[in-house]
């Protein structure tokens, strides 16, 4: 794969789409158009102080959470530019209560992917100056072409992605994917409104000194989450190790996989299947981190295995390098 840091993301796409197994120039295609949405969403959120796009919407998701403006906005050009391009038979987002068909005519129908997009992870945050990102993952539909697509298009295990990635929108706007072989960075010049490969073949380090985890929730965490912890907080050996926790799972997660850590959002009393949804935040940032050497699972069981049962399931979440995701696990283990 070539990894020449003065290539810009159209270039690096044109030039290695032979390297992916369905290669057909559709998958490509896709990309681009993610990568346009993410240039409209990126110039919305740079100007969110300037104009009346801060604050809630004044209506709940289909998770019972107040909507952001941003967020509604978000969703609304990114669903518009994935339908306009033609390219996907189906679109399912986190802020959308059921999947989109987009079956208006044969040859719509005739696509072979589905999209499934958290248009705007940590949006709550976009009031007080703080990265958000988008998330996104790639499926190739599994009913007949020709047909309309079905819920059990959706409905599929995070080992069968084609593709996955999110945008960061912060000091600088980076889009990060990989469609199994490997992870890239590129990053926006705002100058020429071009992504530039930035960041060739990003992994995490096998162990890190960072544990991302919201501790203001610890008294409803399970045993084996609290004595991990601990084990995080002792001084020994190369510990205690730092608590960083934005709130926002791109930017935790983008922190981690460049200079080694754990992120976890753990089941707990008050979530008893945790709070991150399974298909839009999970999967990808699963298999973002399987490809850049890290690891991620519910706590026992390998993220990209688990098969969804519903659109927006909720699961728990252990993400980052391998060793430290392996020692949060023994300490859950221990306690089952």
């Amino acid at each position: 794969m070539l990894k020449s840091r003065n290539k810009t993301l159209g270039e690096f796409i044109i030039e290695n789409q032979s390297s992916f197994q369905y290669s057909s120039g559709e998958l490509s295609k896709l990309i681009n158009a993610i990568r346009l949405a993410a240039k409209v969403v990126n110039h919305e959120v740079n100007k969110a102080g300037l104009i009346d796009i801060l604050g809630t919407a004044g209506d709940m998701n289909v998770q019972g959470e107040d909507q952001q403006k941003l967020d509604v906005l978000a969703n609304e050009k990114f669903i518009q530019t994935l339908k306009n391009r033609e390219i996907v038979c189906g679109i399912a987002s986190e802020e959308e209560d059921d999947f989109i068909s987009i079956n208006s005519n044969d040859e719509q129908h005739r696509n072979k992917y589905v999209v499934l997009i958290d248009p705007l992870d940590g949006s709550s945050n976009i009031d007080v100056n703080v990265s958000v990102g988008t998330i996104f993952s790639i499926y190739r539909r599994i009913t007949p072409e020709g047909t309309p697509v079905t819920l059990e298009d959706f409905l599929q295990p995070g080992k069968n992605q084609v593709a996955a990635g999110y945008i960061i929108y912060g000091t600088s706007t980076m889009l990060v994917y990989t469609t199994g072989d490997g992870v890239n960075g590129f990053t926006l010049n705002p100058a020429i409104g071009t992504f530039y490969l930035s960041h060739p073949e990003m992994q995490f380090p096998e162990a890190g000194k960072i544990y991302s985890v919201n501790e203001g929730n610890y008294t409803h965490f399970p045993q084996g989450v609290k004595d991990y912890i601990k084990y995080c907080q002792k001084e020994e050996g190369d510990r205690p190790y730092t608590s960083r926790y934005i709130g926002s799972l791109v930017s935790d997660f983008h922190r981690n996989m460049i200079k080694g850590g754990i992120y976890m959002y753990p089941k707990s009393s008050t979530a008893t299947n945790g709070k991150l949804r399974l298909l839009y935040e999970c999967n990808p940032m699963a298999l973002i981190a399987e490809q850049a050497n890290g690891k991620a699972s519910n706590g026992h069981e390998r993220i990209l295995d688990l098969q969804p049962t519903e659109l927006h399931e909720r699961v728990p979440f252990f993400c980052g390098s391998k060793k430290m995701v392996e020692k949060a696990e023994g300490f859950m283990l221990k306690k089952a």
